[in-house]
């Protein structure tokens, strides 16, 4: 044993000390002041009886992060005294955040260190379940985070509410009938295995030699991560594939992304989270098969995409992930514009403004755009008064080009009144029209009740329908 090392970190293996190593029995029996991370651990009540723990820092700390900063500030407080063993469960480098700390702080203070290897629980479930755990993952229940393509260990099971927070989470990303095994205090003579559903997960105790195997999902059960739709689309425009979808480009599904994204703006309007998740399902799906052709004709990749808008909403953001500074949403737009502007390199204000945007839409963008700049009226009262100089103009019009072009100019200057107003055009008219789709659709009803033909009707009795409709279904319709 160096005399330069302050520091022995010792791993106490998963459960039985059966598990322990020489080395660290060895440690553990050499009179150097040992500290147990926790004492609720079978080899440690078993090796080192009289050892400090520090049991006590969970009663104080606000999370496991801020007791396992207290038990490293104990660890190498003691360790500027003179050479010291810390002895934690498992294996000191694998699950073993205050191994971490520890080593961190010895560094600081100049202090020499040692990690000692042991048996992990990691070790044990392999051998418990079975399994070549070559591609397994190590997850914190508290801390989650899965690739559920590859089966994982989960650890930090202490009480069912974590248990139960873990479940809620596992079931955003597997199905509820997922089979998943419990195992409990792995390497001892308790050691025992439970196969359940995951939608069973919480439904008995937990303490802290309990680890959850979950093994990794086939890629069409994946059917609720990105990763399991991002494989059937490239399945189906693989050789093997569908047909259809193989013969696609970027040109022939140009109508379905345009389709699908007003199908999701019609699932926003009608307040129908159920219909708006399906439809945004389907946007998703002209964006993946998009990036899948372009995989395929090497033009570019689905990390390319996802890389690019990742580093712009890192960049537009700076308040959030940089020094910049923003305290209301006016503030944020405004640098949003700046850093486009800068991004863009743009010879105009209105570059941009795609022509393919539905006209009113367009319209307001780009004078959205010539006022951010000052162009404009100061007020309403401007665009009003400029209203009836272009509905006198149309009504002046002598033909048929002259009354397009006046009727252009009278929407044009309705739009910048909606602007300033802080009016949406294209959702005020859409408005408009499902208001009057509704009406019309019970004068029809109304009509046919009485045995009348709209068409046969004069105007004062389609205005009388069409009060009484309006009567029937309120004003807000």
């Amino acid at each position: 044993m160096s005399d330069d090392i302050r520091i022995h970190i010792a791993g106490l293996g998963p459960g039985d000390p059966a598990h322990v190593t020489v080395e660290t029995r060895d440690l553990l029996a050499s009179g150097l002041p040992v500290i147990l991370r926790t004492r609720h651990h079978p080899s440690a009540v078993a090796l080192a009886p009289r050892a400090q723990d520090c049991d006590d820092l969970y009663a104080s700390g606000e999370s496991f992060e801020a007791v396992y900063a207290l038990v490293a500030q104990r660890v190498v407080g003691q360790a500027e005294k003179g050479p010291v063993v810390f002895a934690v469960p498992g294996h000191p480098l694998i699950a073993e955040r205050s191994t971490e700390l520890v080593l961190n702080e010895a560094r600081m203070r100049n202090l020499a260190t040692k990690v000692h290897p042991a048996v992990s629980f990691v070790d044990v479930a392999a051998s418990a379940v079975g399994l070549d755990f070559g591609t397994i993952q190590v997850c914190d229940a508290i801390e989650f985070s899965v690739d559920t393509r590859r089966p994982a260990l989960v650890h930090q099971l202490y009480d069912r509410d974590v248990v139960t927070a873990l479940k809620l989470t596992l079931l955003d990303l597997y199905p509820a009938d997922h089979p998943v095994t419990l195992l409990s205090a792995l390497g001892t003579e308790r050691e025992a295995l439970e196969q359940l559903r995951l939608a069973e997960l919480d439904h008995r105790a937990f303490g802290y030699l309990d680890t959850l195997f979950v093994p990794a999902l086939a890629p069409l059960e994946n059917v609720r991560s990105f990763d399991g739709l991002l494989h059937v689309v490239r399945t189906l425009l693989s050789p093997e594939g569908c047909p259809w979808d193989r013969e696609q480009t970027h040109l022939s599904l140009r109508p379905h992304l345009l389709e699908e994204t007003y199908e999701a703006l019609e699932a926003i309007d009608s307040s129908d989270p159920s219909a708006l998740a399906e439809e945004l399902g389907d946007v998703m799906f002209q964006t993946i098969i998009h990036t899948g052709i372009a995989e395929n004709q090497g033009e570019f990749e689905m990390g390319d995409v996802i890389e690019h808008i990742t580093r712009k909403l890192i960049r537009r953001h700076p308040h959030v992930f940089g020094d910049g500074a923003a305290s209301t949403a006016e503030e944020v737009y405004q640098n949003w514009e700046e850093l486009k502007k800068a991004e863009k390199q743009r010879d105009s204000v209105l570059d941009g403004v795609p022509t393919t945007l539905p006209a009113l839409a367009a319209s307001q963008s780009i004078q959205g755009r010539a006022r951010r700049v000052g162009f404009d009226w100061p007020d309403v009262a401007g665009p009003l008064e400029k209203l009836r100089e272009e509905i006198a103009e149309l009504a002046a019009a002598r033909n048929a080009a002259e009354r397009a072009d006046e009727l252009g100019d009278v929407l044009f200057v309705l739009v910048n009144i909606a602007d300033h107003l802080g009016i949406d055009a294209e959702q005020a008219l859409r408005g408009a029209n499902e208001k009057f789709r509704n009406r019309f659709g019970q004068v029809e009803r109304l009509s046919r009740e009485r045995g009348t033909d709209l068409k046969d009707l004069d105007l004062a009795g389609l205005d009388a329908l069409w009060d009484e409709a309006k009567a029937m279904l309120g004003s807000s319709l």
